[in-house]
């Protein structure tokens, strides 16, 4: 019953604001995206990628060094990475899980508290192994408790990465009780990017997981020291994916998926070939139960199908030529950080996603759980 209902997933209705590709309610693609059948990319990076921690590393890592040569990981563990030597601590730890001969280079951040001392930022940069400081909003999303509770406790710090060049990620939610879900981003962006980026104009900045068109027109008329990473499940899914027929817990995710003519101005920026939104695949997993549960976890765990979902959504767009400055240049060129050498080919080719995939001691569910993705990481 599982694999069915996940087959169906892909064909919910449109949103009343738009409405779903032809192909995506049918299961069937226009001639024209056939055209190129192999397309060849300069290795790609992810540009926000959870991990977590201890003995699931040995089942996530390996997805994800499959595909990317470099990905920032996020340090809300618990307890979260908040020193420069819980982050060190953190990376051989995540070495250690590569397979054998990778050379994947996980970029180590560290998670912004209240109390972050701007010491802790020249040590941070001075180790060479922290490419970026994580601010979450305090309950914004998972393990966010010891997040930020008032951006102006925070400014010295942030002088002080200004100084530095470390560069701010940011989970743009407000967490205020009276927003509606699906607004938390647009008021953050009013209440707090905007007079962030006055008050530190030399601070560069990650807006992370766009969600939504005017967050895409902010990061379009923002200055150039703010860019933006975009996921592949909000450039493929509106919220009618998550909620028309039924609930999907393993499509929750923070922030939550909107409207269709939110994935729609998304698509249209990611492969507008402006340099300033890249690549973030926020993969997040969770133990299967603890998605399916009476209180699910936020986050969709991609890492197995990563670049493969971002290749369907640009050959959508007939911007396939675009994919690669979006999904290894625009990353390295906006983190200061040379472009990689090698390539990876992606073959136009079906693939079955497992219902189910090794988690530690337990299972989890990926997206297109016992489904397929279009196309093959050859």
């Amino acid at each position: 019953m599982y694999e069915d209902r996940a087959r169906n997933d892909r064909r919910a209705a449109p949103d009343n604001q738009g409405t779903i590709p032809f192909w995506q309610m049918t299961g069937t693609r226009p001639a024209t995206l056939h055209r190129m059948d192999t397309i060849t990319l300069t290795r790609p990076d992810d540009w926000h990628l959870h991990l977590r921690d201890g003995e699931v590393l040995q089942h996530v890592v390996p997805w994800s060094a499959e595909r990317f040569a470099r990905a920032i990981i996020m340090p809300n563990l618990v307890p979260p990475v908040t020193t420069t030597e819980a982050a060190a601590a953190y990376r051989e730890r995540i070495l250690a899980a590569r397979p054998a001969g990778s050379g994947f280079q996980p970029l180590m951040t560290l998670y912004l508290t209240d109390n972050t001392a701007p010491t802790e930022i020249e040590r941070a940069v001075a180790s060479g192994i922290i490419h970026a400081v994580k601010l979450y909003p305090a309950g914004a999303t998972t393990n966010s408790d010891s997040g930020v509770t008032d951006i102006e406790r925070c400014h010295d710090t942030l002088e002080a990465m200004a100084e530095q060049g470390l560069n701010l990620c940011i989970h743009g939610e407000v967490t205020h009780a009276d927003t509606d879900i699906f607004d938390r981003e647009k008021r953050f962006l009013n209440e707090i990017l905007g007079p962030l980026l006055e008050r530190h104009p030399r601070l560069r900045v990650v807006l992370e997981h766009l969600t939504t068109a005017e967050a895409v027109d902010f990061v379009r008329n923002g200055p150039e020291r703010l860019g933006a990473t975009i996921t592949p499940q909000h450039l493929l899914m509106n919220r009618n994916h998550l909620l028309a027929g039924g609930i999907r817990p393993h499509y929750y995710c923070l922030p939550i998926l909107k409207r269709e003519r939110d994935r729609e101005a998304l698509l249209e920026a990611a492969t507008s070939g402006h340099p300033r939104y890249f690549l973030g695949t926020d993969s997040a997993p969770h133990a299967r139960g603890d998605k399916e549960s009476a209180c699910g976890c936020a986050g969709i765990f991609t890492a197995p199908l990563a670049i493969e979902l971002y290749a369907e959504a640009f050959a959508e767009a007939g911007a396939l030529a675009r994919l690669e400055g979006f999904a290894s240049h625009h990353g390295a060129d906006f983190y200061g950080l040379p472009r990689n050498t090698d390539t990876i080919t992606l073959v136009r080719k079906p693939r079955e996603i497992p219902a189910l995939m090794p988690y530690g001691g337990q299972e989890i569910v990926p997206l297109r759980a016992g489904d397929s993705v279009d196309w093959t990481l050859a």
